[in-house]
């Protein structure tokens, strides 16, 4: 007994050494940036997903707090929904943090009907013939996860089961609900006082993507040509919160990401109420009316719509012949590449926005028709070249910068303004690397791959066969057109001068002059694979 009295003194002790955190709200965010990057799985072929973004964003929020002596509970209101909690970093106070936790439940019917178990509301129903409104008070007896049945003076009943129209209010929202989501820590401060910490996490659904407007100097696919190229940021931002007025930085390149953000972020939920009805209604009174539909998908099931464009027009202009209000500037970052927007933006809650990051008003290269005249793979039918623009990016030839992945669409000035011709997926193109973007298949320049030698002179324990490639050019002037040739680890070509390997190909560049044709010759022979 002595031991069991002792006991229960020491546990009385500690709970009065150990009282409950006093809870306290962190300032609205008084400096925001948000650092997006894009899905990393997505290939140059894929387009962003706006349904369904799973990319996501590096968020600093910079907030004032006021503690208390001791321990308290800090909550920070207004985080992105798709926070990944486990990424949280808060630095900026004195005792660092004990313990930080994620709400899982915001503001909504369930959650104030749940919150308000056992309390009292206040019903009102409005008679639908006279128009007269009769208020009650009652006492919530049961979850929100069922029929809602409410205690009033004259028994118990299921709401929405009498047949009139009825209106709960709720006095108070219950402690610990917010109608934005909230991420809290514990900490410590033996002194108190005020200090402006900055909230740091990863958040789940975010993308972004990069789309070019090249628009061709002057019409005519001539050897040389000159483009001017305007490139868009599209940002796409999928959670139900806004960062307004945000330091806004993009990073581009290939990370190697090994965790699953979507299942770590674990949104909050917006719980609906769903009322059922029971046979009996209630103890004075019942019906049986049907139940009412299923409620809508929370906000962040809903698609994001509109787009905002932060320059001096739209982008469905495609105009360059004004220098963009507002350009975003490369910088390095490790082997990936960041681009910082120079003004504070708004990237708004399920929304879209465009930002100017690249323009070029002279861009250098040349067009270069393409066609392939592989052994064994040759027959008597004339097909179109390939057209593409062909350039280097570095400085010379008047870009110089990395580019991101993302569409490219070509414009031609003429008689009537400016054409659509053309639109290529790109990969990312670092700084020095060739870039070569198909047009799709000419009109003026055509080939046809024959194989010259019969059958019995095939015949060998080395396949050979001489080739030949018809090439015509119906263009008034003079185009070069690249033939692949077979892929150096299966073919050994002889006959021609100037060969080289790319892209996996033997290629050769011939010249065929305006509205003429040109033949060339040359032999294959297939690689020993043994030797």
């Amino acid at each position: 007994m002595a031991r069991a009295a002792l006991l229960i003194l020491m546990l009385g002790l500690w709970s009065q050494a150990a009282p409950a955190r006093e809870i306290v709200d962190a300032s609205a965010p008084q400096d925001l940036a948000v650092t997006l990057y894009r899905d990393p799985n997505r290939s140059e072929n894929e387009r962003m997903n706006r349904d369904w973004p799973q990319g996501f964003a590096m968020i600093t929020e910079t907030r004032t707090v006021t503690l208390p002596p001791g321990e308290s509970t800090i909550r920070f209101t207004g985080v992105a929904e798709g926070m990944v909690a486990v990424s949280a970093i808060v630095t900026g106070l004195p005792g660092g943090t004990i313990e930080k936790n994620r709400n899982a439940d915001l503001l909504s019917p369930a959650a104030l009907v749940d919150g308000t178990l056992g309390n009292r509301v206040r019903i009102t129903r409005t008679d639908p013939a006279t128009g007269a409104e009769r208020s009650e008070q009652a006492i919530v007896r049961t979850r929100a996860d069922g029929g809602l049945v409410l205690q009033t003076g004259e028994g118990y009943e299921a709401v929405r089961c009498s047949g009139l129209p009825e209106k709960l209010t709720f006095e108070t929202i219950p402690a610990g609900l917010s109608s934005q989501p909230v991420f809290t820590i514990d900490t410590r401060d033996a002194s108190g006082g005020t200090y402006t910490v900055q909230l740091t996490y990863l958040a789940w659904g975010f993308d972004w993507q990069a789309h070019y407007v090249a628009t061709f100097a002057e019409s005519g696919k001539r050897e040389d040509v000159r483009l001017k190229l305007l490139s868009w940021l599209t940002l796409l931002n999928d959670n139900g919160q806004s960062f307004p007025d945000a330091e806004l930085l993009v990073v581009a390149g290939r990370l190697n990401v090994e965790s699953d953000y979507r299942a770590l972020s674990d949104p909050p939920e917006a719980r609906p109420l769903r009322l059922t009805c029971y046979p009996l209604g209630s103890t004075s009174h019942g019906s049986w009316p049907p139940p009412p539909p299923p409620a809508p998908p929370p906000p962040a099931m809903m698609a994001a719509q509109g787009i905002v464009v932060t320059a001096s027009r739209r982008v469905a202009d495609m105009e360059m012949s004004a220098p963009v209000a507002m350009m975003a500037g490369e910088e390095q970052l490790g082997d990936l590449k960041l681009y910082r927007v120079p003004e504070p933006v708004t990237v708004a809650a399920k929304g879209l926005k465009q930002v100017a990051f690249l323009q070029r008003d002279a861009v250098k290269g040349r067009m270069l028709y393409e066609g392939y005249c592989e052994p064994w793979d040759a027959d008597d039918s004339v097909r179109p070249a390939r057209m593409l623009f062909a350039t280097v990016n570095d400085d010379r030839h008047g870009l110089g910068v990395a580019l991101p992945m993302g569409g490219v669409t070509f414009f031609e000035p003429s008689a009537v303004g400016e054409q659509f011709v053309g639109e290529e997926q790109m990969r990312d193109h670092a700084e020095g690397q060739d870039v070569e973007l198909a047009l799709g298949e000419s009109g003026q320049v055509f080939l046809k791959c024959l194989r010259l030698d019969s059958e019995e002179e095939q015949a060998g324990p080395v396949r050979k066969a001489r080739m030949r490639a018809a090439l015509s050019n119906a263009n008034p002037f003079p185009v070069t057109v690249r033939l692949q040739l077979g892929r150096p680890s299966q073919w050994t070509i002889a006959g021609l001068r100037g060969t080289v390997v790319k892209n996996g190909q033997r290629v050769t560049e011939i010249t065929v002059p305006a509205n003429s044709t040109r033949d060339v010759d040359w032999q294959a022979s297939e690689t020993d694979a043994d030797s």
